[in-house]
């Protein structure tokens, strides 16, 4: 579709809207073949899908596929049309976690207020990536969150998995700040799986929290023979 790809090119983001009528009954051999290739091609250009249908294989299939794609997907009944429109231009544009690089100290700040979704990790990584181009390594991650919001869906939480797996070696620290009890086992949990050094501050301490994952590795101290 050369809408598609004309998005694709100006970086613009896409919401669809499926409608099926009560007489639909399958997709054909080709039509399914041009849809999956558009899906495959522009997945990342999703930013929302509302499914528009009565028929119960519709729904249920729609359901399931919501937790395999990247961006957010509800479905609808046929007398919902106008609510699946209101739904779809009540999404927040862009991605809903912000971030900012502190140059002077190659330090990223993640906000974190709405659950976590792919294009969030698709841009962090791009940040790290650039300063990387450049720089051995970043100082640290600092994450402030008054609560943890939890992942939109499990394809966020695989970009997400991807996002450590790929960049763990290179971040020295990692500071939550945040008041979720999850910050206090935070250390704990991140030994297992990162190379950093990793602690927990309270929400309101975020400048602490930037100072720290700026500042030298502490020395550890080793026993002598």
């Amino acid at each position: 579709m050369g809408w598609v790809d004309e998005a694709r090119r100006e970086g613009r983001h896409i919401r669809f809207l499926y409608e099926f009528g009560a007489d639909f009954q399958a997709f054909t051999p080709g039509a399914g073949w041009e849809d999956l290739k558009i899906g495959l091609g522009s997945i990342r250009l999703f930013e929302g899908c509302a499914m528009v249908s009565d028929i119960g294989w519709i729904r249920e299939s729609s359901r399931l596929m919501g937790f395999l794609m990247p961006c957010p997907v509800r479905v609808f009944g046929n007398q919902e049309r106008d609510e699946a429109l209101r739904w779809l231009s009540s999404l927040p544009e862009g991605p809903g976690v912000s971030h900012r690089l502190v140059p002077e100290s190659g330090v990223i700040v993640v906000e974190v207020k709405e659950p976590l979704r792919t294009q969030d990790f698709d841009a962090l990584a791009l940040t790290a990536d650039g300063w990387l181009e450049t720089h051995a390594g970043l100082a640290g991650v600092v994450v402030h969150a008054r609560k943890f919001p939890g992942w939109e869906n499990i394809a966020s939480l695989l970009r997400h998995v991807r996002f450590v797996r790929d960049h763990h070696r290179k971040i020295r620290k990692v500071a939550l700040a945040s008041d979720s009890e999850l910050a206090g086992l935070a250390p704990h949990l991140a030994n297992h799986f990162v190379q950093a050094e990793v602690r927990p501050f309270r929400y309101d301490e975020l400048d602490d929290a930037i100072a720290w994952a700026a500042s030298p590795p502490e020395q550890r101290a080793t026993r002598p023979d």
